[in-house]
Order: C-alpha cells, then sequence, then structure tokens
C-alpha cells in the first residue's frame, strides 16, 4: 500500500493541475475574450457545476470511503462499484431532464443556449469521471498522469483556437472536454479492478447515505456554488468575472492542502474501522499543524499583494477583485479547519446526521445573507457572504467534534503558529512601503516577496517534509 506521503505527492500533482492548468490559461484568455466574456461562461459554469452536484449526491464522499472498504475483495467491489454507480446514472437523467427544460424556459439560460449545451456535455461526462472509484482504491498516480496529459493537450487546444472575444464557445468548449477525454481513459482502465456482470444489485444499501451526504454537499453549495449562479442573475457578467477572478489563486491555493484532505480520507476510514485510535489521533494533530503552517503565511502575503496579484493573473480592467479577493484569502485557514473536523474526524467516523445538520445551518445562513447583501453590494457581498457561512459553519462544525470526541480548537498552537508569522507580516509591509514610495518597481516587488515567503516556507516548514503514516 502506497504511503500518505506518496498520495499526497500525486495528489498535491492532480489537485494543482486541476487548478494550475486554468491558472496558465487564464491570463491569455482573460485579456483576448475580456472580463465580461470570462464572466458570462464562469456564469454558465457554475450552473452546470450546480447540476453536477444534484447528479453526484454524496457519492463523492460515500463512493470513496466504500471502495477503500471493499477493495480486499474483488467481488464485494465489483458490486459496490455498480450499485453506486446505477444510483449516479439515475440522478443525472434526473437532473438532465430538469436542466434541459430550464435551458428552454428561463430567458437568462435559453440566452445562452449554445453554450448550456457544451455544459449538458459536461454533465455526461461526469458520471463516467469515477474519480470517487481511484480514490478509494489509492490510484493517485494513475489519475495524477493522466490527467496532467490530458489537460496539456486542451490547454494547447485553447492557445490555437482561441484568439479574440467571439471565441468564448471554443475556450468553454476544451474546458468541458477534459472531462470527457478523462471519463473516456478513467473506464477504460477500470477492468483491472473490477467485473463487470449483470447481477441485481441492491441500491438501496447506499442510497440513504447517499442522500444525506448528498444533502450535505447541495447545502453547502447554497454558500459556495451557488454564489457564482446568484450573482449572476442578480448582476452582470462583469461582476461575476471579478468575483471568480478574486477567487482564483484562492482555489489553487486551498487545491494544495484539499489534495491532503482527500488523501487522508480513506486512511482515516481504515483507522476508525481498524480501532487504531492512536493513529487516528496522532495523525490529526499533525494535520492541524500542516493547516497553520500553510495557510497563514500565505494569508498574510496574498492579502497585502492583491493588487498586484491580479493585476499578473488578468491584466487591467479586474481592479474589481482586489477586494473581495482580500475578504476571500483568510478562508484558506476557516475552511482547512473545516476540512479537518468534517473530511478527517465526522465522515471516518461515519456522523452523517451531524454532518447534514452543520450544512443546513451554513445553507440557511447563506440563502439569507445573498439576498439581503449580494444584489446592492454584488461580488463583494459575494465574497462577505462566503466568508460569513464559512465562519457558522465551522463553529457547528466544531461544535460537534467537541461533543463526540472532546477535541477543541487548537488555539495554543494557532496563536504559537500565529507568532512565528509576525516577522513576515513585518517585513512584507516594510516592502510594502517602498514599494509605494517608489522605491522599486512592481517586478521588483512581487519578486523579493516571494523570496521572503520562500525563506520563511524554508525556515518554518522543514520538519513537515519527515511527516509519515504510522
Amino acid at each position: 500500500m502506497a504511503t500518505i506521503r506518496t498520495n499526497f505527492i500525486y495528489s498535491v500533482v492532480l489537485v494543482l493541475s486541476n487548478y494550475l492548468f486554468p491558472l496558465l490559461v487564464y491570463p491569455y484568455v482573460s485579456r483576448v475574450l475580456g472580463v465580461a466574456n470570462i464572466g458570462l461562461c464562469n456564469f454558465i459554469d457554475g450552473i452546470i457545476n450546480y447540476f453536477i452536484l444534484f447528479s453526484m449526491m454524496g457519492i463523492n464522499v460515500v463512493g470513496i470511503r466504500e471502495v477503500a472498504k471493499e477493495k480486499g475483495d474483488r467481488t464485494k467491489l465489483s458490486n459496490c462499484f455498480q450499485d453506486i454507480i446505477r444510483l449516479n446514472l439515475l440522478a443525472t437523467s434526473i437532473v438532465l431532464i430538469i436542466l434541459i427544460a430550464l435551458m428552454f424556459t428561463v430567458p437568462r439560460l435559453e440566452a445562452h443556449r449554445d453554450l448550456m449545451w457544451i455544459g449538458v456535455f459536461k454533465l455526461l461526462a461526469n458520471v463516467f469521471l469515477i474519480e470517487w472509484f481511484y480514490k478509494g482504491m489509492e490510484e493517485f498516480r494513475f489519475i495524477t498522469f493522466r490527467s496532467i496529459i490530458i489537460k496539456t493537450i486542451c490547454l494547447i487546444g485553447i492557445f490555437i483556437f482561441v484568439n479574440d472575444e467571439s471565441d468564448y464557445r471554443e475556450y468553454y468548449f476544451f474546458m468541458c472536454a477534459m472531462y470527457a477525454i478523462n471519463a473516456f481513459f478513467n473506464w477504460g482502465y477500470l477492468r483491472r479492478f473490477i467485473s463487470f456482470s449483470f447481477f441485481k444489485g441492491d441500491i438501496s444499501r447506499y442510497s440513504k447515505t447517499i442522500l444525506i451526504m448528498g444533502s450535505y454537499s447541495i447545502l453547502t453549495s447554497m454558500y459556495t456554488t451557488f454564489n457564482i449562479a446568484f450573482l449572476g442573475l442578480v448582476s452582470s457578467d462583469t461582476e461575476v468575472g471579478y468575483y471568480t477572478t478574486a477567487v482564483k489563486l484562492y482555489s489553487i491555493i486551498m487545491a494544495l492542502y484539499s489534495a491532503f484532505t482527500g488523501v487522508m480520507l480513506p486512511r482515516m476510514s481504515a483507522l476508525v474501522a481498524e480501532n487504531r485510535i492512536g493513529d487516528f489521533n496522532n495523525l490529526l494533530a499533525k494535520s492541524n499543524k500542516i493547516l497553520f503552517k500553510f495557510t497563514l503565511p500565505l494569508i498574510v502575503y496574498t492579502i497585502i499583494f492583491s493588487p498586484e496579484i491580479i493585476q499578473i493573473i488578468s491584466g487591467t480592467g479586474y481592479e474589481g477583485a482586489v477586494c473581495p479577493m482580500r475578504l476571500v484569502m483568510p478562508l484558506m485557514l476557516i475552511i482547512g479547519y473545516e476540512q479537518i473536523i468534517i473530511v478527517q474526524i465526522l465522515m471516518p467516523l461515519k456522523k452523517d446526521k451531524y454532518i447534514l445538520i452543520n450544512s443546513i445551518i451554513g445553507a440557511f445562513t447563506g440563502i439569507i445573507l445573498n439576498l439581503l447583501l449580494v444584489p446592492s453590494m454584488k461580488s463583494v457581498g459575494s465574497a462577505i457572504v462566503w466568508g460569513t457561512s464559512e465562519i457558522i459553519v465551522m463553529i457547528s462544525a466544531q461544535f460537534f467534534v467537541y461533543k463526540l470526541i472532546k477535541k477543541g480548537i487548537p488555539l495554543r498552537l494557532f496563536i504559537r503558529e500565529s507568532f512565528y508569522v509576525f516577522p513576515l507580516f513585518l517585513a512584507l509591509v516594510g516592502l510594502y512601503c517602498l514599494y509605494h514610495y517608489n522605491f522599486m518597481g512592481m517586478i521588483e516587488y512581487i519578486i523579493l516577496g516571494g523570496c521572503i515567503l520562500g525563506v520563511h516556507y524554508i525556515i518554518s516548514c522543514g520538519n513537515l517534509l519527515k511527516f509519515r503514516y504510522a
């Protein structure tokens, strides 16, 4: 079995590629297509992703957990996979009918039916993507190399075929095509692990759990994915462009930590099943330490350097993304801690009821704040809604964790790591003053800031490279 460190490295590369490849092309397409067309593509993609969320329900989580449990027996694994994929096909069929109906009845969607049909292609391909299966099998090496090769091909296609403002359809097509090509190879590789048969099956054994976890995912989306769709409905494509640009770097950075928690879920589930509570607690402590060392310096750096980061990523015309970005970046810490207490504690312990209650609280907060803030505050309001909702969700999840295993927020560790970051803060503020009093140009400012951040990580994080599964 691969070690956590090996799986983590592959998972980091995989998740980073999911965000890094769009980031590599983003400075190009944002200048070629303009903020309005970028906002339009992101609005349509937000709608499609929302329907993908409904079609997947809780399969991404339940699938990983159940595959990890059954992977030692080919027959049980095959039956498990086929039951789950049947549920996925059923949910996708229902969602597809609803989506097509909305395409012909909602004026905002009807006006962009060409993009919506491309999105339908993505929705259908997602059924056969089955990333949850390979993550449960801990086959991170396969999905990592496959993903990088396919993304590289699509990236080249974008640079070749997207040349002016009218090419936004081609851009969105290539972004969706990655799903279809990945799904094709994933499905072809599947026979190495399972045997297909026409057995009757029993989808009911997973339906309740998938519905609960699906409700959690859908409710959670009311203050994450839904933000983009709602912003597009009550505001403009330009405001959507500001908001999606603001969260672009956050998504890439957070992908690193999400890669870690994604690797930890099957391993923590196995530890719980084996009743190895000592190892379980040890990995939790290490997760908290990694979170604080990883996120705190980046929060300081990105808040100070937000205007320059936006300028580099998107060029001129995106100044409206600076304020939302500064509001979003602290979520690296908040959501990172949420992932620890939900993905590494509540999910392996199978406390699905608590997870569902937690998501209901977050969804209610997100809906109310969206209605109150977004129509007037636009992209800034969306950032505030997201941040406030996540804080409330974190507090709620922490309450359930303390109730279960008497583990509270590691405040002592947080204070100690914050103290270590203070010299970095002073150095970056000093650099900021030199830049704004014209003692250096933007390029020197960015490079020196990056060097200071890099030195800080080398000094403070070297011991984390020794992280192993005990």
